[in-house]
């Protein structure tokens, strides 16, 4: 390829901009509140040449770390690429060397062993440093002043696993990062390796043991007893692979399964429990402990929400054929053969948030993005799926409590991020970037970062930060304050 497909992973808020950007002030609509202080971290995969292949997809594209730095009611933006081992030698190269979306089969032979991932998924922040993350790969750590790399992390190579989570959890009172790896022993492996760091940063724990079957598990969650690996039957084929297919295609015919040990146990306490047939979920919301209970809730879906996913496993369903909702799934230790009881808790939706402090407890509200159906025309052209979400819900599960945020007509949202207030009574702020179209072009549209009162998301934004670009759609985003950055271990 010497130029990029005009497929939905390359146009809309998927449009390729190849742009770093140094620290520059933004204009600011409405008045930030004094009390935010930090930075908002990003980390958005674009594309830095054209793909190998035409029928490359966004989630493959290179890693660039960008911050909303927020202050005295002014911020400013930055972007950079993560100078990942793959990112570096292409670069030198001028152009493409990695194949296919996990797949080094497909690759330029010149970069046969070389390191794959393109640590585009998640921004961490634990123990004074910040971490670009995706779950092919170990983390690279960045300079959250600069954005520059540091370098690939491995705990002073103390760890085995060869991948790292998009997704750990940190418990709020003991401050523990608690993460996995699937694949962890390569390619195809059933391994996942369980693992604990302390508050310091140190890894105190790494144990090892074998899922079900090969699934992409994208997330997992921890309780104040338990962790707990919800896996579905989206699944990895080393012939396939082999052969220049694709790495994941989704089972409809296969059971879901929970794995869920003590968390500081021992992986031979770990017990597997069957769930329903065919089910997906990329994101889990939270879990917590109600006495022998134990309650996860999770964003599911009937299929798996990927259009590539499914369609390499021979199933043709349109994506607004999906059905699903934010469901919890209640498990009773205690019983002889522990089963999955499910309740619907609210509508359809993803990339959901709590409160830091409400990670692993029993929790009052969350919020996630859904489909407004309400909405004036089309969803705007982008993300993962090829439609931006374009509202946001906030939820009490206890109650069903719903109220939602309405986006201008044709408007997508990114994950929102939350930001503890000093206010007492106060629940705090969320932060999300809007993108806003110009004209029927996809690629023309405004992108902004909005400041929302989080327990009044229906009043919509109290700041909107014009960040003078379009910006290419994010996965994850997180807040950290201007504390933690003072005491970062770099920089």
């Amino acid at each position: 390829m010497n130029a990029y497909p005009q497929t939905i992973h390359f146009i809309g808020t998927n449009t390729p901009r190849a742009e770093e950007v140094t620290p520059e002030v933004l204009a600011v609509e409405g008045t930030i509140p004094a009390e935010i202080d930090g930075a908002f971290f990003r980390a958005v995969p674009d594309n830095a040449f054209p793909p190998l292949f035409d029928d490359e997809i966004a989630l493959s594209a290179d890693g660039m770390i960008a911050r909303f730095d927020i202050s005295g009611g002014q911020a400013s933006y930055a972007i950079k690429w993560v100078d990942t081992e793959r990112h570096v030698l292409e670069r030198e190269a001028g152009r493409s060397l990695f194949g296919r979306y996990r797949n080094p089969f497909t690759d330029d032979a010149s970069v046969a062993g070389k390191d794959r991932t393109v640590a585009n998924t998640t921004p961490l922040w634990h123990a004074g440093r910040l971490f670009m993350t995706k779950e092919d790969g170990r983390a690279y750590e960045i300079d959250p002043a600069t954005l520059a790399t540091i370098g690939k992390f491995d705990f002073g190579g103390r760890l085995r696993s060869e991948t790292f989570t998009a997704h750990p959890r940190i418990d709020p009172e003991t401050g523990e990062l608690f993460f996995f790896g699937y694949e962890a022993g390569g390619l195809c492996s059933l391994d996942i390796a369980y693992c604990i760091a302390d508050a310091e940063g140190n890894l105190v724990s790494e144990q090892w043991f074998e899922q079900p079957y090969c699934s992409t598990i994208h997330d997992f969650v921890i309780t104040e007893k338990y962790a707990i690996w919800p896996i579905f039957p989206t699944l990895a084929d080393l012939d396939r692979i082999k052969a220049g297919g694709p790495h994941w295609a989704h089972r409809q015919d296969l059971p879901s399964y929970v794995g869920i040990m003590p968390r500081y146990g021992d992986v031979s306490e770990i017990t597997w429990i069957e769930g329903p047939v065919g089910v997906s979920c990329f994101h889990e919301v939270n879990a917590f402990d109600d006495g022998d209970k134990v309650h996860i809730d999770l964003c599911l879906t009937d299929t798996n929400a990927f259009p590539f996913m499914r369609e390499a496993g021979g199933l043709e369903i349109a994506q607004q054929d999906i059905r699903g909702g934010l469901t919890r799934w209640t498990i009773d230790m205690s019983a002889s053969e522990p089963a999955i009881e499910q309740s619907i808790l609210g509508p359809s939706g993803d990339l959901c948030r709590v409160a830091d402090a409400d990670q692993g407890r029993p929790y009052g509200r969350a919020w996630y993005l859904s489909m407004n159906p309400g909405a004036k025309g089309p969803p705007l052209l982008g993300g993962p799926v090829g439609a931006n979400f374009n509202c946001l819900l906030r939820i009490e599960p206890q109650t069903g409590k719903l109220a939602m945020m309405e986006l201008p007509p044709g408007a997508g949202i990114s994950e929102p991020a939350h930001v503890v207030s000093t206010e007492p009574g106060h629940g705090g702020w969320l932060l999300s970037v809007v993108d806003i179209p110009n004209s029927p072009n996809p690629a023309d549209y405004a992108s902004e970062l909005w400041v929302i009162a989080a327990d009044d998301i229906a009043a919509g934004p109290v700041a909107r930060i014009k960040a003078g670009r379009p910006l290419r759609s994010q996965v994850h985003g997180s807040w950290v304050d201007r504390a933690k950055l003072a005491a970062a271990k770099a920089g």
